[in-house]
C-alpha cells in the first residue's frame, strides 16, 4: 500500500513483496507472553547474557527457578524478556552452537562503554523500533509489527481491524495453524507497546506510558480507536535515520541508487517504519550528505529524485554515526 501526496492510500498490487512474502518466512505472533517491552528489561537481559557468554548451554540462564531469582520476575516475564532482547537485536543465538551472545548493537548501548545503558535518550528507542519493524527473518521478524507499519492501508484502526487484516493475510499466505486468539493477543500487545494514552486528571505521564516505545508517539488512542501518527518526528535523530537507511539499502539490494519513492513507500523502508510524510523525508534525505560524510547523498536531476550511495557503511561505521546523536554539548543538551 502506498500513500499519495494527499495522504490517501493507493492500492498497488506490486507491493506484494517484502519479508512476509518470502517463501521461507515463518510467522511470529508470540513470544512476548502478552507483556509489552519494559524499560529495564533489555539492560538486565544483556547483562545476564554477557556474564554467561563463556558458559556452555548458556540459554539455561532463562530456565528454572534460578531465572526467576536472577531477573526478579515471574517465569512468563523471563521468557518475555528474552524475546524482546532478541527481537530488538540486543542478544542473538548462534545458529551452529545455540549459544546466546550479545550483539554489536547491544554492546554499543549496554556494554562497558555503552552510550545509553538506562535508555535515557530517544535515539535508543528509535533504534529498537527499527529493529522490531524492519528486522531480519533470521532472528524472527515480528509479523504484526512489520505488517502494521509496512502493509496496513489506513491510519485509523480498531484492534479488530488489525486482527481481521492479519487473519486474511495469514490465510492468503497459506500459514497453517494460526488462530484468531493468538493474533488477538499479539495485536493487544502491539497496541500496548506503542499506545500513548491521553493524560487524565487521575493519571500522570508515567501512567500514560506503559511501554518504553510509547514515548515515540507512533500510536495514539482516540476513544476506542487508534491512530498511526504521521507527524514530524522531532525526537528522531538524523543519525538514526542514516543507520536505518543504510540497513534498508543493504536488504533492498546492491544498487548504487534508490528512488525517493522506494525510501518513502517500499516495505521495510525508513519512510514507512518511521511514519514520515514526504516533506520530512525529503528534508532528512537532503541532510544525509553531511550526516554520512558524503557516503550517502541526495540527487535531483531532470525532476528525478534519488539517493546515491558512494559506499556501503559497515555496521560498526553506522553505529559510529549513531553515537553522535548521544553527544552532550556544554549546555547539557544533545547535539
Amino acid at each position: 500500500m502506498q500513500y499519495c501526496r494527499t495522504g490517501k492510500p493507493i492500492q498497488v498490487e506490486a507491493m506484494a513483496r517484502g519479508p512476509l512474502y518470502h517463501p521461507d518466512y515463518r510467522p511470529l505472533f508470540s513470544g512476548h507472553e502478552t507483556f509489552p517491552l519494559r524499560y529495564s528489561w533489555l539492560k538486565k537481559t544483556y547483562d545476564a547474557v554477557s556474564a554467561a557468554k563463556d558458559e556452555l548451554n548458556n540459554k539455561a540462564i532463562f530456565l528454572g527457578d534460578d531465572a526467576i531469582a536472577r531477573f526478579g520476575v515471574g517465569k512468563n516475564m523471563v521468557g518475555s524478556m528474552r524475546h524482546w532482547a532478541s527481537s530488538c537485536g540486543v542478544i542473538a543465538e548462534e545458529p551452529s552452537s545455540g549459544q546466546l551472545t550479545t550483539t554489536q548493537l547491544g554492546d554499543f548501548l549496554f556494554g562497558s562503554k555503552g552510550v545509553d545503558p538506562y535508555l535515557e535518550h530517544p535515539a535508543s528507542l528509535w533504534l529498537f523500533h527499527w529493529q522490531l519493524c524492519a528486522g531480519k527473518i533470521s532472528r524472527g521478524l515480528k509479523t504484526t509489527w512489520y505488517w502494521a507499519f509496512n502493509h496496513y492501508a489506513g491510519s485509523i484502526f480498531k484492534r479488530d481491524d488489525f486482527v481481521d487484516g492479519l487473519m486474511k493475510f495469514s490465510e492468503a499466505r497459506g500459514w497453517q495453524r494460526i488462530s484468531r486468539m493468538t493474533i488477538q493477543r499479539d495485536v493487544e500487545c502491539f497496541v500496548r507497546t506503542y499506545e500513548t494514552k491521553p493524560i487524565g486528571i487521575k493519571g500522570g505521564v508515567e501512567e500514560s506510558l506503559e511501554s518504553a516505545l510509547a514515548e515515540l508517539g507512533l500510536v495514539r488512542g482516540i476513544k476506542g480507536h487508534f491512530q498511526l501518527v504521521r507527524v514530524p518526528k522531532r525526537s528522531l535523530p538524523n543519525e538514526v535515520f542514516a543507520y536505518a537507511l543504510n540497513s534498508f539499502w543493504n536488504q533492498y539490494g546492491s544498487t548504487r541508487t534508490l528512488s525517493f519513492e522506494a525510501v518513502a513507500y517500499e516495505p521495510g523502508s525508513p519512510g514507512r517504519i518511521f511514519l514520515l510524510n514526504e516533506t520530512e523525508l525529503a528534508e532528512r534525505l537532503l541532510a544525509m550528505e553531511t550526516v554520512t560524510g558524503g557516503a550517502i547523498r541526495w540527487s535531483e536531476t531532470a525532476g528525478l529524485k534519488q539517493i546515491l550511495r558512494e559506499r556501503t557503511l559497515s555496521e560498526d561505521e553506522a553505529l559510529q554515526l549513531v553515537s553522535r546523536a548521544y553527544v552532550v554539548d556544554t549546555n547539557g543538551k544533545g547535539d
